[in-house]
């Protein structure tokens, strides 16, 4: 749907069905209820003792995370800031369902100027944005929980880590597989301490989209033009999608690849030794960031060299976003969404695996999904035999980013240490960022050590 023709109404109904929640009230705003599932789990009031917390940032990425904090006992959203009179309205007209009555603010300065007895901030606003207003509430004595990617430049994102380290405070970046207890499970568990898979040395990633167009904005609710120039957007168009341009992201391979290539060194132990990536601007001419890539890593690691290939489409969903890790006694699939992947596939020369449905690390094997008819095909005689799926006895009831929300509070509270901190997310945004690079140069990249340390 072109951006001309967007309705408030359509806009509203969007918002809704990518699980955002549709409870926009005031200032000439529609109402409409969120679903009764979501309002029964959700936290329905705050108490004086909950720790005040703010929302930097209340567009799409930013209710995701409103919502999630929501289903946390003993925060109460206490501030919430955005330049577009549209998300400011939004998320005081959500949070009001929940009991809770934020103050507006347009401009961070002027939140964490007259804010007192905050605790932390959320900062879901666009990548470029992160450090600024990542650094400034950690100077203001916040502990912050920063959107993926921490920055669209790694000079950026440096300083982000530098100004946690000198103040102290705790930065955790928005990695929230980090805290998925079915990662966690498959990762640190099945690949890792039982080395179920045996010598896993390749990995496969890929997250594909269908076609879609420049999102829209209701045209009763712009924002006037020389506040987006002021705060650095040429237009309406700009603000809105600011994803696809190179000052404000780092294009889908950073925004989506981000996610999916940080488990790349998470399984291998390692960062990886160089990268070679193809792509380019295939479909959206428009557009200036590269639409669809392509990339091959390589780890360099005490077992050998190990690689991992990860895909990025924006012109078909097909198989839509998982991941896969193999080795030379099995394989396992993974995905947030458990339907597309949440299980392990054994070798038939593998040792037995029933010993792991006692332990608890697999459940039963279930037969292969579709079973290929041999008998009037022709089939190399190297061809394996179709294996079972033993899937994984772990799954997440909760929204995928409330575990890493509800990591991070514990880690302010004092009851556990963070699953991804800046360190850790910079090294991640290293090899990430440096794919733009690779396919701008046509070339292999290659990684130091030292590149690695913020």
């Amino acid at each position: 749907m072109s951006h001309n023709r967007l309705s408030r109404r359509s806009f509203l109904k969007s918002s809704a069905a990518a699980g955002l929640g549709a409870a926009a009230v005031g200032a000439g705003l529609a109402r409409q209820d969120a679903p009764a599932a979501r309002a029964a789990a959700a936290k329905p009031a705050s108490k004086p003792d909950d720790m005040r917390i703010a929302l930097i940032g209340a567009g799409e990425q930013g209710r995701v995370l409103m919502e999630s904090c929501l289903r946390i006992p003993g925060l109460r959203i206490a501030a919430v800031c955005d330049i577009w009179s549209y998300s400011q309205q939004y998320a005081r007209g959500y949070l009001r369902k929940y009991k809770q009555d934020p103050n507006v603010y347009e401009d961070f300065r002027e939140l964490l100027a007259k804010e007192k007895g905050l605790t932390a901030a959320v900062v879901a606003t666009p990548d470029w944005m992160h450090a600024e207003h990542a650094n400034a509430c950690l100077e203001a004595g916040l502990h912050v929980y920063c959107e993926k990617e921490m920055s669209n430049t790694l000079e950026k994102a440096r300083t982000m880590v530098e100004t946690a380290r000198r103040t102290g405070r705790f930065l955790q970046i928005g990695h929230q597989r980090r805290s998925n207890p079915r990662y966690i499970h498959a990762i640190d568990k099945v690949i890792r301490e039982r080395k179920v898979l045996g010598r896993v040395n390749l990995a496969y990633a890929q997250w594909n989209r269908s076609k879609a167009d420049m999102l829209g904005w209701p045209k009763t609710y712009p924002i006037d033009p020389a506040k987006l120039q002021a705060y650095g957007y040429a237009n309406m168009e700009e603000f809105r999608n600011w994803r696809w341009f190179k000052r404000f992201g780092g294009g889908p391979i950073v925004d989506l690849g981000s996610h999916q290539i940080d488990l790349f060194s998470w399984v291998f132990g390692t960062n990886p030794g160089s990268v070679m990536a193809s792509g380019g601007v295939d479909y959206y001419k428009g557009r200036e960031w590269y639409d669809n890539v392509m990339a091959i890593y390589e780890f360099q690691t005490p077992e050998g060299t190990f690689r991992a290939m990860y895909q990025v489409q924006t012109t078909t969903k097909n198989g839509g976003f998982y991941e896969v890790f193999m080795g030379d006694d099995g394989a396992l699939q993974i995905s947030e969404v458990a339907q597309r992947g949440n299980w392990a596939m054994r070798e038939a020369h593998a040792p037995e695996w029933d010993s792991l449905v006692k332990d608890g690390l697999l459940l039963t094997e279930a037969a292969p999904i579709q079973k290929i008819d041999t008998k009037n095909v022709f089939v190399d005689v190297r061809v394996t035999a179709e294996a079972g799926r033993w899937p994984l006895p772990v799954d997440l009831a909760k929204p995928a980013h409330q575990p890493h929300l509800e990591n991070f509070f514990d880690t302010v509270r004092g009851r556990a240490k963070l699953n991804c901190p800046a360190e850790l997310a910079y090294e991640s945004a290293v090899a990430v960022i440096k794919v733009n690079e690779a396919v701008r140069n046509r070339m292999p990249f290659r990684f130091t050590p030292a590149m690695f340390k913020a």
